[in-house]
């Protein structure tokens, strides 16, 4: 644990002060002294929740380190030259190992401005070289399960590496959980699918946005599959517009599952059927003050 000398701003010491907290002085002083946020817990003999407290604390007070998320953009990339890829080639070995690897998994020989894009990798997003292998590798069969019949280009692999480096996919680690987590998704889309009968083709971009935000509502197959039908029946055919409307009024309502939606459906009928009654009523009452008159 380290324990240098630092020193605190007046404000920020008022703050401390002022929130009169033991557990989020210790914390702040055991973050600022360069030690990791995670270590922490163990460090200062926190349990979980008085740590997670103070951390809480500190945010809303603006003392805990947050870290800068990066943006990078394509047009930003250091205009390489020849002489940069070739000193590269004869000295960097990692560049090198990298290189044959990608041809590997290309299946051909880089041209000059594909090894500027690679360095780029390298040295502008400072992807180690098992990311950038796996990038490839996911990039390959994502363009096989879209049917693509080529292998996507550099240039396509390099706006996927982009949204990488910008979510924080940098490590090897990161990497493979984020293919596991679509692979998952995926796997749903293509299940969703199924139940909408969508058959020898790919989901339009809007088709999939759609997908996406049903499938993150945390819906079972079950409860789509129900509202496909009602979509069906009410419109005579697929509208997703309209699924999606249903979809969402059933989110909003915490209807979750199959038995939540039929209890839910059960409510609103028997709502009507009062709501019916009370018609029924009303006109009897108008009727008989006007037999009255």
């Amino acid at each position: 644990m380290n324990l240098q000398p630092i020193t605190i701003d007046t404000p920020e010491l008022h703050k401390l002060l002022a929130n009169a907290s033991g557990d989020c002085a210790l914390l702040y002083l055991y973050v600022r002294s360069g030690n990791l946020p995670e270590s922490a817990q163990a460090d200062l003999r926190l349990t979980a929740s008085r740590y997670e407290s103070a951390a809480a604390t500190l945010r809303q007070l603006g003392l805990w380190p947050e870290e800068q998320k990066r943006t990078f953009l394509s047009g930003e990339r250091p205009n390489y030259s020849e002489a940069d890829v070739l000193g590269a080639m004869n000295t960097d070995t990692s560049f090198r190992l990298v290189y044959g690897e990608i041809q590997r998994l290309l299946g051909r020989t880089l041209n000059t401005e594909e090894l500027k894009i690679l360095l780029g990798f390298q040295r502008y997003l400072g992807l180690p070289g098992e990311v950038i292998s796996l990038l490839i590798s996911y990039c390959k069969e994502r363009a096989r399960q879209r049917g693509g019949l080529r292998i996507p280009s550099l240039s396509a692999i390099e706006k996927e590496a982009y949204r990488w480096t910008e979510d924080g996919i940098d490590t090897l680690e990161d990497a493979i959980a984020y293919i596991q987590k679509q692979n998952a998704r995926n796997s749903r889309l293509g299940k969703l699918m199924e139940l909408l009968q969508i058959r020898g083709r790919n989901l339009t971009p809007a088709e999939e946005k759609y997908a996406t935000k049903w499938l993150e509502m945390g819906f079972p197959n079950e409860v789509i599959t129900m509202a496909y039908e009602r979509t069906c029946v009410n419109t005579g055919g697929m509208r997703w517009p309209y699924m999606d409307k249903i979809l969402t009024s059933w989110h909003e309502e915490g209807l979750k599952t199959a038995r939540q939606v039929q209890s839910g459906d059960r409510k609103a009928a028997k709502g009507a059927a009062k709501n019916r009654q009370l018609d029924a009523e009303e006109q009897a009452a108008i009727a008989r003050m006007l037999q009255e008159v």
